[in-house]
Formats: C-alpha cells, structure tokens, sequence
C-alpha cells in the first residue's frame, strides 16, 4: 500500500483502536496496534508521541504505513506483532491489516476514496496478549494527551487544558466522510456543518464537532467553557438526526453560545499573538520569584554567617530601624544600603505594600533549620558512601544545668584523595548519665539519622567509668550488639590523667602547685596587683584546672624563666600594701618563690610538662591513626625514662642560676626531723637521709618521674591492644611469611562476628604478598590507602583497601567532642539560655561543619525552604 498523504486515516484509526481498548481491555495494558508516522529525519514515531509532536509542529502530514517489522516494533516500544491478513493482498485502493491487541485480535480496512479514506473497523476475535514490555509501558506512561474525539474529553477541564484545545482547534471531517446510519436510518450530514443564509451563502459552523465514537454532534466553545448541561456539551452528544437543523439553529442564537464563542476567540486571538492572559500571569510570578529568591538568597547567606560566628541573630525588638532588634536585621539594614534588592525589599516591608516581609524569628528559624539539615543531608550521604564509621561521644553540663553528649561520626572520605573527617552531628540530652540511659539515647539518635549500627567499627568516649566499664559500660553495652565496634580509650585524655596521676604522688609537688594557684588568687584578686604584675611580667599566670593542663604549662613557664619580675612584683606590692594582710602574704610569696626548692620544682615541672604537652597536641590531630599514636606514646615513655637519669642534676643547675639572678642563696634548707619512739628492740631503723638534696631527689623528682612512667604504661595498655590487631598493616612488607599469616589471621578475626566478616584472610595474605613496590620505606595507613585510590588499584587489592578503611576509622582521642563543647559555650551563653535543644543543635551543625556549610548551594537550601513553605491545597 502505498502511503497515503493525509492525517485523518490516522485519527479515525486511533478512534476504532481507543474504543476497542474501552471495550475490551483494561486501561493500564498498552495496546498492540501501533500506527507510526514519520519524523523529520525519517525515523517511526510511537502513536501518542506523533500526536503531541505533530501539534506542536502545526500536524504536518506524514507518511501512514503499518508498522510489521520487529525492529521498528522494538523502537516503537510495542509488545506484539501486526501482520497483515493473508485472505488480502496489498492494493492502492484497499487494505486489511489485524493487530494483536490485549483482550483481542482486530482487523481494520482502510479503502482510499476521493478526498481522503475511510477506516472500518472489521472484528475482534478472542486472542490471549502477551505480556507487555517495560519500555512500552514507560513511553506510554511518559506522555499524556487530551483525545481527540470530544466524547472522551475530561468532564472538568483545566486551563492547561483549553489552551491546548484552542492551538489544536476542533477536528474537521473530511467532506468525503460518509456518516454512519443509526437503527432509524437516519444519519449526521456535511450539510450540518454549515449554515445558510437568507441571501443562499453558506457560513462553516467551525464550532460544531462531529464524535465518531458517540456518533453524535458537539459544540466546541460550549464544551471549553460552558458549565450548563445540554446535548451539545454533555452526555453522548445530539443524535436526533431529524431534529437537528432546529436544534443548531436555536443553539447558535442562544445567549449562552455568543458567550462561549466570544470567549473562545478572544483566547485564540490571545494565543496566536502570545499575549495571554495566563502568560502575563505567569510572568508576574517568574518575576515574582525571581525576587523572592533574590531576597532568600541574600538572608540565608546573613544567617549563615552570624551562625559561623556564633553570634546572635535577635535583640529585644523584631523591627526595622531601631537600635536593639539584633544582629539579623542590623546586618539586613546595612546590606541594603549598598544592595538594590534588599533596599527595594525594605522599602516594601515598611511601605506597608507587602504582607510577608520574611524578617520575623519564625522564618529565621526556619531557614536555620533548612540550613542544619542541607548540612546534615551532605554529612549522612558521605557517611553512607563511606560505610565504615566511629563514634565519638563526650559529656558535659550546659549553661541550664542540663547534660549535654556531643556526637561525633569519623569516616574515611574517599572522594578525590582520601581523607580523615570527624563530623558533628548533634547534642544530645541525656536525662540520666547511667550507662544504660546512654546506650540507648546512642542507638536512638543513630537509627534517627539512618545509620547502620554494624558498620560502627569504634568507639572513643572520656575515661569516665560509666562509659569505659568492662562489663557494664557503654562501650561493653554496645559491643554486646556488635562486637566489631572497638573500644579505644582517648588518649589525650589519658596523657592528661598521667601528669595529675604523678603531681599526686608527691607531697611536694603537690604543694609546689598549690602555691602556683596561691600566687595567681593573689594577683587576680585586684586590677592593681594585676596591673603591678603585669607591669614586669610578659605572659599571664592561668588559672589552674584539672583536665586542662596546658594552662599549668603556662603557669609553670613564667615562674620558670621569668622568677626573678615575680619576686620584684611581689616586693612592689609588699611595700605598697597598706594592708597588712596583703603586706604578709606578699613577703610569704616571694621567699618562696626565690627559694632553691621552689626554683627546683619549676625546672623539674617544666620539662615534664613540655615533653608531655608536645605529645598531647599531636594526639588531638583528626589524622591520628592508632599506630602513630603508640608510637608517639612509646616516645613519651623513652624521653621521660630519659629525663630520670639525668635530669635532676639539669634542674640544679638550672635553679642554681635562678636563685643567682634572685639573689637568694641556692641552698635546701634542712627540715628538723622528728624523733620517734622505738617500739621494738629487734627492729633495724630505716637509715634518715641527712643530705636535703638526695631526700627530695628521690622523694620528689624520682617518684613524680616514676609514677608518670608508670601511668603511662598502664593506662596505654588498650590503645596497645588495639593497635597490636592492626600493625600488619603498616608493616606487612617487612614481615617473615609465618608471622605475616599469623597477623594477618589475628586481624580477620577481630573483623568477625558469627557469620559476619569483613575481611577474607587468605586474599588479604596473597594481597600483602604481592604488593606493588612502595614509593616510600616507611609509610603511614593512610598514606597506603592514598596509594591504592591514586594508582587505581582497589581492584586488585579489595581486602587490603577495606582493611585499611577500618583501621583509618578507629578514632584515637576525643577532642573534636571537647571542641563542640566550646562551640556550645559560645551559642549558649548566659543571654541565651533558655535556647531550645533544637535551635542550639541547628546552630551548632552550622558553626561546627562550617567547611561542609560552604559546600552547600544557597539554591538548595532556598528550595528546602520552599518545599515547607509550599501549600498542599489550591485555592
């Protein structure tokens, strides 16, 4: 057949097909007969896509041609098979063809007649479909059309809808189109399709529309816009065939028609010159967003900044202009001086012409709260990528008196180059501080945030015994439920606990630091003494705190090189002082601090706490891995054993040339011993250390050096253990094959629970075995696992990167929970205290994961914004 140059054979196709499917197949099956036209490069177009494109290009006819090879089936996303009948041979004038349509095989003639054609609808026979394709079922999905016959119009039109209608325009009937009969013999005419005047010209009805599904007759504009019912808009349409010459000509008179026919062309008239009444409408509102964004953009960035910074956004007034109404609109009032749209917003906001000015406490929290959750969003989907995690928790008592535990989640990131991150997810507050209480506020917030609790591969929290007990702690408690999650105690917490463990073993380095926290009450006890003070000495004295040792280093240091401005300091305020309390404890203070033992304790103390503190900076890195931290440990623990052979004869010399610089003699002196009462006869008397100097070597300096050593050791012990389970790893090049196997065994096993294992220990030694040769001798984990990402090797190594993934998470300290802490002293403050646990976490998301908030697009968190503000309802 050769194709035939006109669009209605396939309209009048499709109309048979679609009341075919009403009838006889269900709605969601797609239908088998596809009828295809060509594109403009020549390619078929599925039926419902032709009919959309072919609209938009103004229906330009195409080629009709049935579509019986599998392949373009195929592109076409059809399911079945058409073919033709094999009783009908191909013929320029007619054609049968049968299609295999869920529910039913249909045949259709199409017969070529002068002016157009004519498409019959043969019969449906019974035949089972087979079962439609997924991609058919998509392209059909994907594409919706109002239908072309007006009986199955929607029965409410929407005015995406009329405008559709009104590009399209009624469908016409071709004049060579013959009307079916109905059981009367009677039939619709062409000549219905016209009306003739008095003077015998005929006027073309374009608003009447023929429906060949309902047989029946239709009025265009009153079927857009009507909403009375009659034959010509609702129900079946008008049939009465005998009739319908006086049933037009009254319709066409009618009032209700010159409305619909006045409104439909002035919405044509609208279209075809682009001037809408829904187009400028929509331009308004594009304006109109564009400005709203504008203005969003510009508040999102002022309160994300006042957050970084930990600055409040409110004062004691919500209005513009005025000189206490906060740190937001202050910031707003000055941007708008030099920004044309906060400065047109303003103007807006106080002319009283807009109603949302977008200023208020309600929407800054809002914003702060899309903002915290964009930020958390981007944290839980690195975490999820990442898939091996920590935790790291930390307790401490807020402003309100309320226990706050600060949560850290540390991943290993392994976008671009691989990387250590600890980030904050939020403050928790914990109603009871038991370990039970604790375990479950953990496991509540980790299903909160959607993560996977058996891909916590450690845990770090404080020394405290609620959290580090063996049996009953928290740690003990959650590796219960996963036993892969490691205990790791902090370390710098640990360091900590070592210099109090040795400055209480010794009675006189106990009071040496008495008399440090003594002379700083001293002096801070007036701004003139501190004025004084100040007046000769550089640097402060701190203030002396238990868990915060850096601040006795610093104490320490200005007695140490700075003792001789002190005592001058001390001797101003001695002959100033009116008081003679003042007076007294002045002169008390400097002969003790020009005294040769004070002078002694000073350098003993010094070095000690240098050598420690050196260790405890490095320690609180976030690139701390368990190894280097053992390593640093053992260092410690070398210096330190180092320091007791030679030190105190150092710290003599050292305080010889102090007490110099002083004036004072640099002599111990001897304390009178007492005498006491023998006992027993038999009992051999100790032998009394009459040399002072030997007395406080092994009284002070020696048991202080000792019990530090000690401490150390043994409070180190776990980190040890942990780091023992995964030194292969840093050194598997280096190892014997019978103790490679067996590391590498001791460390598969410490990766497994039940049936569960992350690690397969025979690839992992064949893996270890033929490691590539290393840029570097001696490289960290990390610096391994950079490696593998760089040289793309993960492929050909997968147990050796996974491994090296979980021992990077394995967290060493928890001083990124100590530094939330301070983040939260600085949002809460005394001002602020009555701040609602969700503002403070929204807040502290911001402040803490600043790098991860400059990540985050102003578009993303306006559009967040939006979605909440958005109405569910159209009114």
């Amino acid at each position: 057949m050769n194709p035939l140059e006109d669009d209605d054979a396939m309209f009048l196709a499709d109309m048979l097909l679609d009341e075919c499917k009403a009838a006889k197949v269900p709605e969601t099956e797609p239908s088998a007969c596809m009828w295809a036209e060509q594109d403009e490069e020549g390619n078929p177009l599925p039926k419902r896509r032709r009919t959309v494109e072919n609209r938009k290009r103004g229906s330009p006819k195409g080629a009709l041609r049935q579509s019986v090879e599998p392949q373009q089936q195929a592109q076409a996303s059809v399911g079945e098979t058409i073919s033709e009948s094999s009783a009908t041979e191909e013929s320029a004038a007619s054609r049968v063809v049968k299609g295999n349509i869920p529910g039913g095989e249909m045949q259709i003639q199409i017969v070529a007649v002068e002016g157009g054609v004519n498409v019959n609808r043969l019969c449906i026979g019974d035949h089972q479909p087979e079962e439609p394709s997924t991609a058919s079922a998509d392209a059909r999905e994907s594409v919706t059309a109002i239908p072309r016959d007006p009986a199955d119009w929607p029965a409410n039109l929407t005015d995406s809808d009329r405008m559709e209608l009104v590009q399209r325009g009624p469908y016409e009937i071709q004049s060579g189109f013959n009307f079916p009969k109905n059981q009367d013999g009677r039939s619709c005419h062409h000549h219905y399709f016209f009306r003739k005047l008095s003077n015998g010209e005929r006027i073309k009805r374009t608003w009447l529309m023929y429906s060949p599904k309902k047989d029946s007759l239709f009025c265009f504009c009153c079927k857009l816009f009507s909403q009375k019912s009659f034959k010509l808009r609702t129900g079946g349409g008008m049939t009465d065939w005998k009739n319908c010459t006086d049933i037009l000509k009254m319709h066409q008179n009618s009032a209700e028609h010159t409305k619909n026919m006045c409104s439909w062309k002035d919405l044509e008239t609208c279209v075809t010159k682009g001037q809408t009444l829904d187009k400028a409408e929509l331009a308004l509102i594009i304006a109109e967003t564009r400005r709203w964004r504008e203005v969003l953009t510009r508040l999102v960035a002022i309160i994300q900044s006042l957050a970084e910074r930990n600055l409040a956004l409110r004062g004691s007034t919500d209005r513009l202009n005025e000189a206490d109404n906060g740190n937001f609109l202050k910031e707003v009032e000055l941007m708008a001086q030099f920004d044309p749209v906060l400065k047109e917003h303003m103007a807006l906001v106080e002319g009283g012409a807009d109603h949302s000015s977008y200023l208020g406490e309600t929407i800054q929290n809002e914003l702060i709260d899309c903002i915290s959750e964009r930020i958390l969003k981007s944290i839980l989907s690195e975490i999820s990528k990442s898939k091996y995690f920590s935790i790291i928790l930390d307790c401490t008592p807020d402003l309100s008196h309320r226990e706050q535990i600060s949560l850290i989640i540390r991943i290993v990131a392994l976008e671009g180059t691989p990387q250590i991150k600890e980030h904050f997810v939020g403050f928790l507050e914990a109603e009871e501080t038991s370990e039970e209480g604790l375990s479950a506020l953990v496991f509540k917030k980790l299903r909160e945030l959607n993560i996977p609790f058996y891909n916590c591969r450690g845990q770090a929290y404080d020394n405290g015994t609620n959290t580090m007990g063996k049996n009953q702690g928290v740690q003990a408690r959650l590796r219960q439920i996963n036993p892969r999650a490691l205990y790791v105690p902090s370390i710098a917490h640990t360091v900590k606990l070592v210099v109090s463990d040795a400055a209480r073993s010794s009675a006189d380095a106990d009071a040496y630091f008495g008399y440090l926290q003594k002379l700083f009450n001293f002096f801070a006890a007036s701004t003139s003494r501190w004025s004084i003070l100040k007046n000769y000495v550089d640097t402060d004295l701190k203030l002396r705190l238990e868990t915060r040792w850096e601040t006795r280093v610093s104490s320490v240091a200005v007695v140490r090189f700075q003792p001789a401005k002190v005592r001058d300091a001390l001797l101003e305020l001695r002959e100033s002082a009116a008081d003679p309390d003042v007076l007294v404890e002045a002169q008390s203070l400097a002969e003790e601090v020009g005294s040769f033992r004070f002078s002694i304790c000073s350098v003993v103390w010094n070095g000690i706490l240098s050598k420690i503190q050196n260790v405890s900076k490095l320690l609180k890195s976030q690139n701390m891995e368990v190894d280097v931290a053992v390593d640093l440990l053992k260092q410690a623990e070398a210096s330190l054993a180092a320091y007791r052979d030679d030190g105190f004869a150092a710290a003599q010399t050292c305080a010889k040339k102090m007490c110099e610089e002083m004036s004072e003699e640099a002599a111990l002196k001897r304390k009178r011993l007492r005498n006491t009462q023998e006992q027993f006869s038999y009992e051999a008397l100790d032998e009394s250390m009459s040399d002072a100097m030997q007395k406080m070597e092994v009284s002070f300096f020696n048991l202080v050096v000792d019990k530090a050593i000690a401490s150390l050791r043994e409070r180190a012990e776990m980190m040890r253990k942990v780091a023992g389970k995964f030194s292969v790893l840093n050194n598997f090049t280096d190892l014997p094959a019978l103790e490679l196997e067996k590391q590498t065994n001791i460390l598969c096993r410490t990766l497994t629970s039940g049936d569960w294992t992350d690690l397969n220990s025979e690839e992992l030694l064949v893996e270890m075995k033929s490691f590539p040769p290393r840029p570097k001798t001696k490289m960290t984990m990390l610096e391994y696992l950079a490696f593998l990402e760089e040289k793309r090797l993960t492929e050909v190594y997968p147990n050796l990167w996974v491994a090296l993934r979980i021992a990077l998470t394995i967290p060493t300290t928890v001083a990124s929970a100590e530094r939330s802490f301070s983040k939260q002293k600085l949002l809460k403050t005394y001002l602020r205290s009555a701040m609602s646990q969700e503002h403070l976490n929204g807040l502290a998301i911001i402040s803490i994961n600043r790098d991860v908030a400059g990540e985050i697009s102003y578009d993303e968190t306006i559009d967040a914004f939006a979605a909440r503000k958005a109405r569910s309802l159209r009114f």
